[in-house]
């Protein structure tokens, strides 16, 4: 099993890019960040014709999520287990945020998340990230329990160590960076969730994400915020993982690239 994640930073700018990376890479489980679409704009027809069956939460202009099933390689497709953690937004009346999504794929846990950036801070979007973050925790717990193989992934807007940027000194007050995030970040892997980029990186230095301004991508000026994180049944069963890097130089875009992983049976 193949599964990846994508912060494809708006489904209806970039999906002839998005279509692209399915087709050259297939991978067999797709976890989509920003998706910026309602529920009803999503373009499920787009995948059905590449082979994927999607489930979707969407937010209108920010935020969603999606997951891609390939239903050649997953006959019986996804089955929804969660949308949303239950937690509201900065302010009250914003309401919960397009953030979250879970689903059982063949005996397998997928938990699709976009944590909140946080920034500015100090100030009530990073007490957000912090609660967001809280909430998933708790929520990675229970899963944990119910002793169920299970990935989460997604971008995590957390940078969680300092040879995981291109210079600490230009992000240090950062959300991305604060001691807060990274120690919340610290503490899943702590409970025992293996970051499986790092685990075949352990010296650092790969980026998913380069902004588009400043000539970030051409500087090679990046970080690592998008990650996989996978329970103990599936970390040993972590045959290989990377960055498709490439696809970030391509025409049109995400400012981040696709990060996967393969499964072992």
């Amino acid at each position: 099993m193949k599964i990846a994640t994508f912060n494809i930073n708006g489904i209806k700018a970039r999906l002839p890019r998005l279509k692209e990376w399915l087709e050259e890479t297939r991978p067999t489980v797709a976890c989509l960040q920003e998706i910026k679409c309602q529920d009803n704009d999503f373009p499920a027809k787009e995948f059905e014709e590449l082979g994927y069956r999607a489930i979707w939460h969407g937010q209108k202009a920010f935020n969603g999520v999606a997951i891609l099933v390939d239903g050649n390689q997953v006959p019986s497709g996804a089955i929804e287990v969660q949308r949303g953690l239950g937690i509201d937004g900065p302010k009250d009346d914003e309401g919960e945020q397009a953030r979250y999504l879970e689903v059982n794929v063949a005996g397998t846990r997928i938990a699709c998340i976009y944590l909140p950036n946080g920034n500015p801070q100090p100030g009530p979007k990073f007490d957000y990230k912090l609660a967001w973050m809280e909430r998933l925790s708790a929520r990675m717990a229970q899963i944990w329990a119910e002793e169920v193989p299970c990935a989460v992934l997604g971008d995590f807007n957390v940078i969680p160590e300092d040879d995981d940027v291109w210079s600490p000194k230009a992000m240090e007050d950062d959300a991305l960076m604060q001691p807060e995030s990274r120690g919340a970040y610290s503490q899943l892997l702590a409970d025992g969730w293996t970051d499986a980029l790092r685990t075949h990186n352990p010296r650092g230095g790969v980026w998913t994400y380069w902004d588009y301004q400043a000539g970030a991508w051409q500087r090679d000026h990046g970080f690592r915020i998008d990650h996989i994180l996978l329970s103990p049944e599936l970390a040993d069963r972590l045959e290989a993982v990377g960055v498709d890097r490439e696809h970030r130089g391509r025409e049109k875009a995400s400012d981040h690239a696709p990060v996967w992983a393969i499964l072992r049976s």
